[in-house]
């Protein structure tokens, strides 16, 4: 599927995701031949493992770019960026749905405040795939990867708060703030903790070993088992809980790690080369799980068409208004929104939560970011390659010469 996809000028991450569509349960899956296809998308959560995993490597990739000489350069502008237009998006997606949901009364309140939260929440896998596949460099490319890892710890906490509120319009009841304001704090800050402890012990076990092969192989088992451990759910009663993000705690792995270790770089490199089936194998179920269904409702795809716009113009100007204030280049103004709009993983995992708890609210929420996250996915990593070659630090000519002099040192090594 990447071979017809190149000759489109397409992203790769495009291709896998619709190979995943393929083989899903909405199309070859239809002709219910055994080994043709997935025949349900509860066999395509079989395989949940896969994905859990894959993310846990994606986010420790982008713990790598948080190393404290490039936060010297980027990290005031990052940080304001990543908490501002996350913040206008959320408040412009609910302005837009509350209106309609008050106007028109097709859909509830709550409705509207979860899809405003979920709304801030940026996929960092494809993001990430568009920039090694091209293999971008440049001012857009340096605070971007920062911006997304703190748009999704943002994003946490917006929807814990709005998740908390529609909870109790939609369920009834009083609204715990307790609950509310202390479990996405306490989310975060047992994830970053998880995160410190793994990343110290994983660098004082890499001293031990000198064989790369046994260096990349402590890595990947490090990577795992801090996957694992991010599982864990411990109640404390009262509706407050300690639980934890394995997108955050990976990144905080991969960021303690890239910082204490002086041959981080060079193990990095190795451990992308060992994951690049693992991605593929993501993106793909991640196709493969994109329930079709959803435009069986005109209203999920009324809403679902509103959820999409609003949430567009929310990440571009948000970023755009942001990056002014924290003045950043022109460039950076023009382009960061535009690569901000992919949208899969956490926005699914935040839906779920919604559909668990919220009965048929739930289910309608769940029905419409299945239906963004089946248009974001498909066009958001194409995208994001015309904003950052628009913003040169994608240039085809340098790619072929990166890959060339890439080539030429695993050689010689």
């Amino acid at each position: 599927m990447s071979r017809p996809a190149k000759l489109l000028r397409l992203p790769a991450v495009t291709a896998y995701l619709i190979a995943g569509i393929f083989i899903g349960p909405f199309c070859l899956g239809l002709l219910g031949i055994e080994g043709i296809g997935f025949s349900s998308i509860e066999e395509v959560a079989g395989l949940k493992i896969i994905s859990d995993v894959a993310l846990g490597f994606i986010a420790f990739s982008i713990g790598n770019e948080f190393r404290l000489s490039q936060l010297k350069k980027t990290g005031r502008q990052a940080t304001i960026i990543g908490i501002l237009q996350a913040v206008v998006t959320t408040l412009l997606v609910d302005a837009v749905l509350v209106t309609f949901a008050i106007t028109t009364g097709k859909i509830s309140v709550s409705v509207a405040i979860v899809l405003g939260a979920i709304a801030s929440a940026t996929a960092p896998a494809a993001t990430l795939m568009v920039v090694k596949q091209y293999k971008a460099k440049g001012p857009l490319t340096d605070i971007l990867l920062p911006v997304v890892a703190l748009d999704d710890a943002v994003g946490l906490v917006i929807f814990a708060v709005s998740f908390g509120v529609a909870k109790a319009l939609s369920v009834g009841g009083d609204i715990s703030i307790a609950s509310v304001v202390l479990n996405p704090l306490i989310e975060i800050t047992a994830s970053l903790l998880l995160g410190f402890i793994m990343g110290a012990i994983f660098n004082f076990t890499e001293k031990f070993f000198e064989s790369n092969s046994k260096r990349l192989s402590i890595s990947i088992t490090f990577v795992l088992l801090t996957v694992a451990l991010s599982m864990l759910d411990i109640p404390l009663g009262g509706g407050i809980h300690i639980s934890f993000s394995s997108l955050l705690v990976c990144m905080m792995l991969g960021t303690v790690f890239c910082n204490l270790c002086d041959f981080s770089e060079e193990l990095m490199e190795r451990a992308d080369r060992w994951t690049a089936p693992l991605f593929i194998l993501f993106f793909v179920l991640s196709g493969a799980e994109l329930d079709f269904s959803v435009f069986g409702s005109i209203y999920v795809i009324i809403v679902g068409v509103l959820y999409i716009l609003s949430r567009s113009a929310g990440k571009y100007f948000g970023a755009y208004g942001s990056a002014l204030i924290s003045g950043t280049t022109p460039t950076i103004k023009k382009y960061l929104g535009v690569t901000l709009l992919p949208q899969a993983g956490v926005a699914l995992g935040m839906s779920l939560q919604a559909e668990q708890v919220l009965g048929s609210d739930g289910l309608l929420i769940r029905n419409i970011i299945l239906f963004s996250v089946l248009i974001y996915e498909i066009i958001g990593p194409t995208l994001t390659k015309i904003a950052l070659t628009k913003a040169g630090d994608i240039t085809p000519g340098a790619v072929s010469a990166r890959v060339h002099n890439d080539e030429k040192k695993k050689h010689k090594a």
